[in-house]
């Protein structure tokens, strides 16, 4: 049911994009790379994370209705992305930065003019938002899940933080050492911290400066900051420093930068037009060998817990679940 779910999850993205855009072949590698990626193995394989893939496919069937919407305004149609919306609340509260994320939809690839009725015609669903993730936090405190500023001060949080926003984009461009549970660093190396600060500011600062001339770029790397935003650690819940999970939507931003970059690439250098095209094949291809070997993980608890003590040092859970 999981593969199910995730699989109309993809297309519906693809379907999304393909609106949005006009564009096939770069929604169609956006879609696959979602599809096919080992870092949403966990999202998948683990019977529990059924609220991923729900959430998933709520959040591209919102925006699938958002894009249909934009094209033939009416109640009716808004009416469905709220509906939508509503459905991907039920399933996880992650999707409680979509509203924000349509709003960049909206500078990019649907060019709608920034101003106060953009705004006020994502209300509903801000409204709606605001309040699952009041309760969700309220639920988390009551089930003492989320960790105190004594336990984990704000400077370590900020720290982790940085450093796994980083993390994310290295295992996302080279998915090795993947594990079920990556135990929390309570310090993060200097020089570690400093690469970080240099790529988040460095990449944020370009991808605002170029927004008219490359929109999709600022589009997909905001989608990205964005989103991974509730679960980056600034309030921690759980043990874990990060999870492969919380990339399952956020990664798509990622994608759509490569996706779209590459088009861009083909118009300006039309020679690179085979080389860019088997660079994509061969990346979608080692997404499906890499998330199949990931797969072949979670086959029972002992290979799982095995493997997370191989590739992680110190971890205890990995080690306890093991015995």
């Amino acid at each position: 049911i999981n593969v199910l779910f995730h699989a109309l999850a993809c297309v519906l993205l693809l379907a999304a994009l393909r609106r949005m855009t006009g564009a096939l072949w770069p929604s169609a590698f956006a879609a696959l790379v979602f599809a096919l990626h080992p870092l949403h193995v966990e999202s998948v394989a683990w019977v529990a994370e059924r609220k991923d893939v729900l959430c998933a496919f709520f959040w591209c069937l919102t925006m699938w209705c958002y894009a249909r919407y934009v094209e033939r305004p009416s109640k009716w149609a808004y009416a469905w992305v709220v509906l939508a919306f509503c459905g991907g609340l039920m399933s996880k509260s992650m999707i409680v930065t979509l509203p924000a994320v349509l709003l960049l939809l909206d500078f990019w690839p649907l060019r709608r003019p920034w101003r106060l009725p953009l705004l006020w015609e994502k209300a509903p669903l801000l409204v709606l938002a605001g309040g699952v993730g009041i309760l969700t936090l309220v639920s988390q405190q009551q089930g003492h899940a989320v960790r105190s500023l004594t336990a984990l001060p704000i400077g370590v949080r900020l720290a982790n933080a940085a450093w796994t926003y980083v993390t994310y984009i290295g295992r996302m461009f080279w998915p090795a050492r993947l594990a079920v549970y990556y135990p929390y660093s309570h310090e993060v190396a200097a020089g570690h911290l400093l690469l970080a600060a240099i790529v988040l500011v460095g990449v944020t600062y370009c991808a605002v400066r170029w927004r008219w001339e490359y929109p999709y770029v600022a589009v997909g790397w905001l989608w990205y900051l964005g989103t991974l935003l509730p679960v980056i650690g600034l309030i921690q819940v759980g043990g874990q420093s990060s999870a492969d999970r919380y990339t399952y939507l956020p990664s798509i931003g990622l994608t759509i930068i490569l996706a779209w970059g590459a088009v861009d690439l083909v118009k300006r250098y039309p020679q690179a037009l085979r080389p860019v095209a088997a660079a994509a094949v061969a990346a979608v291809c080692a997404c499906l060998v890499l998330a199949a070997i990931q797969t072949s993980y979670w086959a029972n608890s002992g290979l799982l817990f095995q493997h997370a003590v191989d590739v992680t040092d110190d971890n205890y859970i990995a080690v306890n679940n093991r015995a």
